[in-house]
């Protein structure tokens, strides 16, 4: 890490701890020089961009239901939030208010571990989410060929798939709180019709199909599988932190608030769909939704929910592509990318790094997906090892630095909230193929290769890279460094 400015920080009154040490309070500057009409995100877009990093609706999770009946489904959806979802999002939100800049989670990781890993933990996560990226639009015209034959392949496909992927491109150009406001509508539009379901399932609900479970009937590698990737990303609006209004207080309110749109957006379609309709474990597979919703409203309402679903496809990729090119301008204002990565569009963008997301979208699209996202989920394991490695020691290195959120636990407590989701990370990690984890580490090794031939380049002045001054380091603030109990 290069030059940062300490003297914008100041000593503010102790906040509450009993050691009676100073705290340092970070000064709430830009990420980057911005011009005053370039509008910050507020509370209720935020939580739409968090809902579509995470969820998007109940769009996938039929899954579930499959792999182990009613009763399982909804426990783990009810129950998994606690092991995963709650711990990863109070963990954005104190990392997130502790650095209020777009790097996010590379900026966690670097400050604790050093600008290498801080690189490899940004390489990881942005080549996951342009992957997880590509899939979205070739999802959306998945729902669409039922009614348009012709996008079922050969070049109308790829055309169409081109042309929603600039589209949509586009539309993030254009602005963040654009992006937001968007994803807020596409986000009542793709709930809505649950609601309506939920209505019209009333008197064809029948409680006894919720208690059906056959613990030696049930695929655990899907089961588990399916609970983990839709309640995971929480930490990635954590690379948007510099473009929200005031993210002390509103990244923490909107976590909070996310989280339970997410719980609920999951749990009570599962509720209707397994109690309204007789059980049939086959059936019960992506886009089962649409079925349920012709049975239990009439075509209309499949066509309504089918709908939905295509446009959650396109709310998940407008929010993952904001994530993915301001992680980007993030680490170039961190001195690991080449300067140009930095600069901003007339609208507040990073063109750069929309550029290169949108590149590595339609150049992933070409691919089959099946092992590659498998690779994908195995490159955002590693990442979240990071973070919580990171998280801990933070909270040890620098107990006296601002967090304006915290969790109010101690350093064993920081340890102990983050051992249930290490252990699912193994487990997940473990049920993956040979040939996943030989594709993953292959990426991994790229991210360590990549990461010195930065450094060379910039000896050697072939780019220009550079630190913005108004950023946070810890590692270069000697104050800040003491011991700290384990049971602080």
């Amino acid at each position: 890490m290069k030059l940062r400015n300490s003297a914008g920080r100041q000593t503010s009154v102790p906040m509450g701890e009993s050691n009676g040490a100073a705290y340092v309070t970070i000064q709430e500057v830009p990420s980057s020089p911005r011009v005053d009409n370039f509008r910050k995100v507020s509370v209720l877009p935020l939580i739409f961009l968090i809902f579509y990093e995470v969820s998007g609706g109940p769009f996938g999770v039929e899954d579930s239901v499959g792999a182990a009946g009613p009763l399982l489904a909804l426990l783990g959806f009810l129950v998994f939030p606690f092991i995963w979802s709650v711990p990863e999002a109070l963990i954005t939100a104190e990392m997130g208010t502790m650095f209020p800049e777009n790097g996010g989670y590379v900026v966690w990781v670097a400050s604790a571990l050093g600008p290498f890993w801080g690189f490899q933990q940004g390489w990881m996560k942005w080549l996951s989410g342009v992957i997880d990226n590509a899939l979205y639009p070739v999802l959306f015209l998945d729902y669409l060929k039922s009614g348009i034959p012709a996008l079922g392949g050969g070049w109308p496909r790829v055309v169409a798939a081109l042309a929603l992927t600039v589209l949509l491109t586009y539309m993030n150009y254009r602005g963040l709180t654009i992006v937001g406001w968007v994803a807020v509508t596409l986000g009542v539009f793709s709930l809505l019709p649950f609601v309506v379901m939920g209505f019209l399932s009333i008197p064809k609900l029948e409680p006894s199909r919720w208690l059906v479970v056959n613990l030696h009937d049930v695929d655990w590698n899907l089961y588990l599988n399916t609970l983990f990737w839709n309640l995971n990303y929480w930490d990635s609006i954590s690379t948007l932190a510099g473009e929200v209004k005031n993210p002390k207080k509103t990244l923490p309110r909107a976590l909070f608030y996310a989280l339970i749109l997410v719980v609920l957006g999951y749990f009570f379609p599962l509720l209707i769909g397994t109690g309204a309709v007789p059980l049939d474990r086959e059936l019960w597979t992506d886009g089962y939704f649409s079925d349920i919703a012709k049975i239990i409203g009439g075509v209309w309402l499949r066509w309504w929910v089918q709908a939905a679903a295509a446009m959650a496809n396109m709310g998940m990729f407008v929010a993952e592509m904001s994530s993915d090119s301001f992680q980007l301008l993030g680490m170039a204002e961190r001195g690991m990318l080449p300067e140009f990565f930095a600069k901003r569009s007339k609208h507040g963008t990073p063109l750069i790094g929309i550029l290169f997301s949108a590149s590595g979208v339609i150049l992933l699209s070409w691919l089959s997906f099946q092992e590659i996202v498998a690779a994908e989920n195995f490159l955002y394991c590693f990442g979240m090892i990071l973070e919580f490695i990171a998280f801990v020691k933070l909270r040890i290195k620098y107990p006296n630095a601002s967090r304006p959120y915290k969790i109010p636990v101690g350093t064993i407590g920081a340890i102990a909230m983050c051992i249930p989701p290490t252990i699912l990370i193994g487990i997940v990690l473990a049920l993956s193929t040979l040939k996943v984890a030989i594709v993953s580490l292959v990426a991994v090794v790229i991210g360590f290769i990549m990461e010195p031939v930065l450094k060379c380049v910039e000896k050697k002045r072939w780019l220009k890279f550079s630190v913005n001054s108004n950023l946070i380091d810890l590692n270069n603030d000697t104050s800040q460094e003491s011991t700290v109990s384990l049971v602080d």
